[in-house]
């Protein structure tokens, strides 16, 4: 990788772009981040990155160096910021591999069913539509679209709810739901790179649909803790956000990218995950693997 594309910019620098920078740098790599806290900024330099502002001239400044591009920031009511910037900084850069994380929220409620790429678009929240509008302004540039669901890893799991102690389950007949460990993310983002397609959308998923309350009753039987109280969705006290999330139920697929790039996740499921996870928080040998990247 240092020879060939040895700075992957990152737009936005948040949770899983931490862990695909690490990944980067323990490739041979060098990351340039953006981030516009001062604060961030100094805790990336001392992690071994170069960060920056997003701001034109800064951005002008690495064009020459960049070898991928990869944009995690959250759009806002004019789509992405983090799109915005490179136009301004010059837009695309010729030759150079790009892609945004999206949601698989942009499917909308599929009523348990699976979601394809090859389904129309129908989000069903404010949040989901801002999200296809950030993901068109990054296709006409040629970038890769990740689709991403419920995102979990190490310090951000169902364990660490569990622990907290405020965990609930919300049970809503016939829910499913999809999610993918950090981990895995990253290889995807590897595996797409290496079998790159200008303007695809994919998904991002691992292979275990299941009840949003699942994770926390298997979080809570490692832990050894009780499970968390079910609670039915008509009688939670949710945000207006936390509600639209659980009336939608979808199953999403994965099968494009594993024909696409061979890609396998590491954590089929969410069992693997937590018990990798937990396995590295107390030293002990983590299980292996089951899927290859």
């Amino acid at each position: 990788m240092a020879a060939d594309a040895p700075v992957l910019l990152t737009l936005g620098h948040g949770y899983v772009a931490n862990s695909l920078a690490a990944a980067w740098i323990a490739r041979g790599g060098t990351v340039v981040a953006t981030s516009r806290s001062p604060q961030t900024r100094a805790r990336l330099g001392a992690a071994g990155l170069q960060a920056i502002e997003p701001l034109p001239d800064a951005l002008r400044s690495v064009r020459a160096r960049v070898g991928a591009i990869v944009c995690s920031v959250p759009p806002d009511a004019e789509g992405c910021p983090g799109w915005r910037a490179l136009q301004a900084a010059g837009g695309p850069i010729a030759g150079v591999w790009m892609a945004v994380f999206s949601t698989t929220g942009v499917y909308g409620d599929r009523g348990g069913g699976w979601a394809f790429e090859e389904d129309s678009p129908a989000p069903g929240s404010p949040e989901a539509a801002t999200r296809l509008v950030q993901e068109r302004q990054w296709q006409s540039v040629g970038a890769e679209v990740l689709r991403l669901p419920g995102i979990y890893g190490p310090g951000r799991s169902a364990l660490d709810r569990v622990r907290a102690g405020d965990a609930r389950r919300i049970v809503r007949q016939g829910q499913v739901f999809s999610r993918i460990h950090v981990d895995d993310i990253v290889a995807a983002v590897l595996a797409c790179r290496a079998a790159p397609q200008p303007g695809r959308a994919i998904n991002v998923a691992d292979d275990a649909p299941s009840d949003p309350g699942d994770p926390l009753i298997e979080a809570a039987r490692l832990l050894g803790a009780a499970p968390p109280p079910a609670i039915a969705f008509e009688a939670a006290d949710l945000s207006p956000m936390a509600r639209r999330f659980y009336a939608e139920s979808r199953r999403v697929s994965n099968a494009r990218l594993k024909a696409a790039t061979g890609w396998r996740p590491a954590y089929p499921s969410w069992r693997e995950g937590l018990q990798a996870i937990l396995a590295q928080e107390i030293g002990a040998p983590a299980p292996l693997p089951q899927g290859t990247a």
